[in-house]
């Protein structure tokens, strides 16, 4: 029975029954993405007193300036995921294309790949602002033994095994799904160890928040221009609250705590959207999901979409029901 203050390690212990492949290679995958998040957080905490703020001079395959704490946050999962040979293969938003890791142990190959956005929001890391790390666990799809390809990767968010977010905030947080409902751990830095101090996190089913960048107002379609308009309307309990971070795991963390929506829409500049459907989105819809919330693209269920290319951006709507709904109603009526 999990209780509150109880240490992450104590929990994944006591709740691996409830997860319908118990071989405890999720439970030290688990692990592994804590302690990778502990060395991040460190380093996210000493920004602005080392060299570790500002761009590292590349681009990543998006055509994004590299922060240099994007690059170091990329390393610092691959390595930990790696040394601990616990999966079979990885794929980060950071990196052109996958990577395939073979097994040191032949008698317990890996059977568990990880999608990653190691560092989301970082280019708000100069200005001090909460940023975040994103993951999302499958089961592969080829046969154990084999390398991975393509295919392990580009399945349905349906087909999650897990799905969390770090946020390197106020307090440093874990918060993670494996299907059985939404915990969150707070990180004690004193002693580096995190605490179950959220569990069972649930959105409102409606709230007050809107949380989207209305800069972008002129390219919305006009069904996202209506549901805007709706939530500054003095009618009832509107107008709503503007809140707009711009880095996803915070917005969202907000929201479902306090209850709200975050939208992505596509726009005449991004007809597609901007946001990675394996790295972000479908993490978020599963995380949403197990949380009592909703994730679409404005029509359809995120976690329906099937993949076809490892970089895809799709728009992304998320959060409480109702106003998901809501918003969905706005978009059919002018599609």
């Amino acid at each position: 029975m999990s209780r509150k203050n109880q240490t992450l390690g104590e929990f994944i212990i006591e709740n691996q029954a409830s997860f319908k492949y118990t071989s405890g290679e999720l439970s030290r995958l688990i692990n592994s993405i804590r302690l990778a998040a502990k060395v991040v957080n460190h380093e996210v905490n000493k920004a602005g007193l080392v060299d570790i703020i500002g761009t590292a001079g590349d681009t990543n395959i998006q055509g994004e300036d590299q922060q240099k704490l994007d690059v170091y946050a990329n390393d610092k999962f691959i390595q930990t995921l790696k040394n601990r040979n616990i999966v079979c293969g990885i794929a980060s938003e950071e990196e052109d294309t996958f990577i395939s890791i073979n097994s040191r142990d032949e008698n317990n190959q890996n059977k568990y790949i990880v999608l990653i956005d190691p560092l989301d929001g970082s280019s708000n890391i100069d200005v001090n602002v909460s940023v975040g790390t994103i993951f999302s666990v499958y089961r592969r799809v080829t046969p154990v033994g084999t390398p991975v390809t393509i295919d392990d990767f580009l399945q349905k968010g349906s087909q999650q095994v897990a799905a969390g977010y770090v946020v390197y905030g106020t307090s440093t947080m874990l918060v993670y799904t494996t299907g059985d409902g939404v915990n969150g751990f707070t990180l004690n830095p004193a002693i580096g160890t995190f605490y179950l101090s959220h569990p069972r996190m649930e959105f409102p089913v409606d709230g007050t928040i809107y949380s989207v960048n209305e800069g972008n107002y002129i390219h919305f379609p006009q069904g996202v221009k209506n549901y805007i308009k709706y939530c500054q309307m003095e009618e009832g309990d509107r107008p709503y609250t503007s809140r707009y971070i711009g880095s996803l795991v915070s917005d969202f963390h907000r929201n479902m705590i306090k209850g709200g929506i975050y939208m992505y829409p596509k726009s005449s500049k991004s007809s597609n959207g901007k946001l990675r459907l394996l790295y972000e989105c479908n993490p978020m819809a599963f995380l949403a999901e197990q949380a009592n919330g909703k994730a679409s693209d404005g029509f359809n269920r995120i976690m329906d979409i099937d993949p076809t290319e490892l970089h895809q951006r799709v728009p992304f709507i998320c959060g409480s029901k109702n106003m998901v709904e809501k918003l969905e109603e706005f978009m059919r009526d002018v599609k």
